[in-house]
């Protein structure tokens, strides 16, 4: 993989799709520059099975985007009903959404919300048709979701249906998995591609920890945080996130 330095990053402003790019030796060079021109508003959608999930999984990414003027929608599968003891799925979806909204705030993206429910998400007919809807309306250049072998049943459910949803919308944008807590979540995770997010990681961590009802605060270090500081030891640097590309992902090119 060939690292780019940010001067040389900057000269050919941001890549149209962080298809040859998020391997990304581009993008990982992007940091904290939020003052820098781009050539092409690009839309990025990312796919989380619960509120929380985005966050952790790419909000490092997320907040780049965000930062140098992009449009990042943060899509939420569920509200994360199941996600709180002793409350009720009413309860709980209340709070996690309040959560979601604020952590969306920090990272400067919109949240969506597809409407399935934590801990009984579904693969059917019907449940295929709204991230079809909403692929066709946002019409993202880049996608990123789960990886589809997770021990958690509703990452693997969201990331099917992602799949399904791109390739019924004719394969348009990049796909770019991300892995979730690995080793205890994601399993067979083997990094395509590397983004150095040392200079949002504290963005990143506000709005991870925003999701107070999930104590991640108190945990982060244990499983994210090991994450962050793994991969950037892989790619070279203090913090980064790690994606596998789909192989037949469109290959936009950097001018």
């Amino acid at each position: 993989m060939t690292k780019h330095s940010r001067r040389q990053f900057f000269q050919n402003a941001i890549p149209v799709t962080i298809g040859t790019t998020i391997g990304l030796s581009n993008v990982s060079a992007m940091g904290n520059s939020a003052s820098t021109s781009i050539e092409k508003k690009m839309k990025i959608v990312v796919v989380g099975a619960h509120p929380d999930d985005p966050e952790t999984i790419c909000g490092g990414l997320m907040a780049m985007y965000s930062g140098l003027g992009h449009e990042v929608v943060s899509v939420y599968l569920t509200r994360g009903e199941a996600g709180i003891e002793g409350k009720t799925h009413e309860e709980s979806a209340k709070i996690r959404t309040a959560e979601a909204l604020t952590a969306c705030a920090i990272l400067k993206v919109r949240p969506e919300f597809i409407g399935q429910i934590d801990g009984n998400c579904e693969i059917t007919s019907e449940r295929y048709a709204p991230l079809l809807d909403l692929f066709k309306k946002e019409k993202p250049d880049i996608v990123l979701t789960h990886w589809p072998i997770d021990s958690h049943r509703d990452h693997r459910i969201c990331s099917i249906l992602v799949y399904d949803a791109w390739l019924n919308t004719g394969r348009k944008s990049a796909l770019y998995y991300c892995e979730a807590m690995s080793g205890v979540q994601s399993q067979n995770f083997a990094p395509t591609d590397y983004v150095d997010i040392t200079g949002v990681v504290e963005q990143k961590h506000k709005a991870c920890f925003a999701h107070v009802s999930q104590e991640i605060e108190q945990t982060y270090s244990e499983h994210h945080g090991k994450m962050e500081k793994f991969r950037g030891m892989e790619f070279g640097c203090d913090y980064a996130e790690a994606f596998v590309r789909h192989v037949k992902s469109p290959g936009i090119y950097l001018k």
